[in-house]
């Protein structure tokens, strides 16, 4: 299965995980008088928007070249992955707008079955979180692991309200508002985890130097190829899922321009064969006197 049906299985696999979660913590929470619980459905709303929007990103950076984008479409992963920050910063501040609100208002203790509910929460998002980095690693989408960030800052905001839950409710009145200041830790790490995901982004779009493992992969193959002496410049960019790759190489000096153009030839199909995510190859020859 190619890279981009693997992104996309994933993402349909995100937006409904997060539709069901949403509801149920929507229901229990408003039901169960717990805040935490609201704030975090709150999240898995928008949620369903982040992932509908890396859906709306990997489909677009899997169209190919075209005579206004010869490098591809593949850099709306890295916009789309803005946008998704975009969204966890819109809604970590609503959560901790209303937390601060809440604490300073009195209101009734959270229900004790709102913990089972947040116990189940907490089991799938972590696997969610799992299946979906696991993805990303393996597909090489920014917006895929941004979507899986989401899954786990959302693990991580159902374990902050689990614990505010349990403290007001084993310690009971007066201490109401500890779940109000567990939703307002979840809005602090989930702004936390806005810079995680947009630096790496960032350094996509400016072209940052990231590939060190993928250049020796590269002069690996290479070297084994007849014809080629040596690998001099390895310069990578990526654009969504896939690799643009710039590469000199040395040959024999003595040889024809059309040997040394062979040998370049033969050199790209065998590393795009090998390293089916580099998209395109250009490669210089230099003489070796």
């Amino acid at each position: 299965m190619s890279h981009e049906k693997i992104a996309l299985k994933t993402t349909y696999f995100s937006i409904i995980s997060n539709a069901l979660l949403a509801t149920i913590k929507w229901t229990a929470g408003y039901f169960g008088n717990s805040y935490a619980l609201i704030a975090d459905a709150i999240e898995s709303t928008t949620d369903i928007f982040s992932s509908a929007l890396v859906l709306f990103g990997i489909k677009y950076s899997s169209k190919p070249a075209d005579k206004n984008h010869p490098y591809g479409h593949g850099r709306i992963e890295p916009l789309v992955t803005f946008a998704v920050v975009g969204f966890l910063v819109i809604s970590a501040s609503i959560i901790a707008r209303q937390a601060i609100i809440n604490i300073h208002t009195p209101h009734e203790l959270p229900r004790a079955y709102t913990l089972i509910i947040l116990a189940g929460i907490i089991i799938w998002k972590e696997i969610s979180y799992r299946l979906v980095i696991k993805k990303s690693k393996e597909t090489k989408s920014s917006s895929l692991k941004a979507d899986a960030w989401h899954h786990r800052s959302d693990a991580i905001t159902s374990v902050a309200a689990f614990i505010g839950i349990s403290i007001a409710l084993i310690i009971g009145k007066g201490y109401e508002s500890a779940d109000d200041w567990a939703a307002l830790f979840a809005s602090a790490f989930i702004l936390y985890n806005c810079y995680l995901i947009f630096r790496p982004a960032l350094g996509e779009v400016m072209d940052e130097h990231t590939h060190d493992d993928f250049i020796l992969q590269i002069r690996e193959i290479s070297k084994n190829v007849t014809g080629v002496i040596e690998t001099e410049k390895c310069l990578i960019r990526k654009t969504g899922m896939k690799y643009h790759v710039d590469l000199h190489i040395t040959v024999d000096g003595e040889i024809s321009v059309k040997n040394g153009h062979t040998i370049s030839h033969d050199l790209k199909d065998i590393l795009k064969a090998k390293l089916p995510e580099i998209s395109n190859i250009l490669i210089h020859v230099e003489p070796k006197e």
